[in-house]
């Protein structure tokens, strides 16, 4: 494993979400694991994108890392304009995925085995208004137990659906109304050393 798609998925809002921080940490995955060997090349959404060339460049990733704000509980509409369109676009073309994974003949074969990234792995790192306590806590009336991973099994699936490993989730939490952005940025580049390290055991 020594290529890396970094997506940053950031939309820019005026006076309320600018980018920021999610460039910061687009940058900090970029020089760490450049520094540690991988090959980069970086996918900002928002500057346009070729489908085809995204296609290609999710074939080329061993992993693939999507940098995002939370919008509304989800990512921005871009992200998900753009997902669509690489998904679809590597269905179509049996690249990324070949269908679903069942079959008439083998009835065994369960929904969602029919992805082609094996041997990728696929990072979620976001920025949350949200606090951490938030989560994980059956007590929290928003997410009534659920972690960051239920949360954003809609973005992270699609990864899963077409064959790659999907790594627990990184997050800046309570990023508004009390930072911690220098803990944040120390406990990501070691979330992101522990996936060097697992690349080299």
């Amino acid at each position: 494993m020594n290529k890396v798609l970094i997506i940053n998925a950031h939309q820019f809002y005026k006076d309320f979400s600018e980018g920021e921080l999610n460039k910061s940490m687009v940058n900090i995955a970029k020089e760490l694991l450049s520094e540690n060997g991988f090959k980069v090349r970086l996918t900002d959404i928002e500057k346009g994108y070729d489908i085809n060339d995204e296609v290609e460049n999710h074939l080329w990733a061993d992993l693939i890392i999507t940098q995002s704000p939370v919008f509304w509980f989800g990512t921005p509409w871009i992200y998900k304009k753009y997902a669509d369109e690489i998904f679809s676009t590597g269905l179509a073309s049996g690249t990324l995925v070949a269908d679903d994974g069942r079959t008439r003949k083998d009835p065994s074969k369960q929904y969602g085995t029919g992805g082609k990234m094996q041997g990728k792995k696929y990072l979620l790192s976001l920025t949350w208004n949200a606090p951490k306590e938030a989560f994980d806590n059956e007590q929290q009336f928003l997410f009534e137990g659920r972690s960051v991973d239920d949360v954003f099994i809609g973005n992270t699936t699609n990864y899963k659906f077409s064959g790659a490993e999907v790594l627990p989730c990184f997050s800046c939490f309570d990023v508004r109304k009390n930072p911690d952005i220098e803990n944040d940025i120390s406990r990501y580049k070691q979330h992101l050393t522990n996936i060097i390290n697992d690349r080299s055991d």
